[in-house]
């Protein structure tokens, strides 16, 4: 993958998400989507624990995905039905690929949940990191869907057990812009004892 350090330096240094909705095939093959799955799973993980889980939402899952939103949207939310919930078909349709992150913290352990949430967290960020390995760019995204305990209760998320994210992956449908970064001095300081 990485002839050398540059390489994966600048791998890093060009990693960039993109939009979902402005994804295009291809999306991964089933052959590459596990292997990004493999990277993503070589992550920090205290106790060997293995506190996440991922479910891939098929092409031919997406309309069932739609409907679970909708459905969902309009039971937590009165007065929503009858509106229009094109938005929640949209979001379900994007992207050639979708990943469902889930942290499952392992209670009873002395492995702290905040530590396994962040392992979860570093899953995420190796999904992204390698599918862009791969040549395709992925998208991380959150809001209503990942906090609905109608939608969590159908991807299996249990008591304790959180959606972290919706993890879109395709091919980029145009130029890549690069955002706005933290300035390093703005984040960085040293200890001042």
């Amino acid at each position: 993958m990485f002839n050398d350090h540059s390489s994966l330096l600048a791998h890093l240094a060009t990693r960039r998400s993109g939009k979902a909705r402005d994804m295009v095939a291809p999306g991964p093959d089933s052959a590459q989507l596990r292997d990004i799955i493999a990277l993503a799973l070589r992550t920090p993980d205290h106790g060997k624990l293995a506190p996440w889980r991922i479910v891939n939402v098929a092409d031919d899952q997406r309309e069932a995905f739609a409907a679970l939103l909708k459905s969902a949207w309009v039971s937590e939310n009165p007065g929503a039905a009858g509106m229009d919930l094109s938005a929640l078909d949209q979001f379900a349709h994007q992207a050639p690929t979708l990943l469902v992150l889930v942290s499952t913290p392992v209670p009873g352990v002395k492995i702290p949940v905040w530590e396994q949430q962040m392992s979860a967290g570093a899953v995420g960020m190796n999904l992204l990191h390698a599918a862009h390995a791969h040549g395709f760019v992925g998208s991380w995204l959150t809001g209503w869907a990942a906090y609905s305990p109608n939608v969590a209760a159908a991807f299996g998320v249990g008591a304790g057990d959180t959606i972290v994210g919706y993890f879109f992956l395709g091919t980029a449908g145009g130029e890549l812009s690069e955002r706005p970064r933290p300035e390093y001095d703005d984040v960085v300081r040293a200890w001042d004892i």
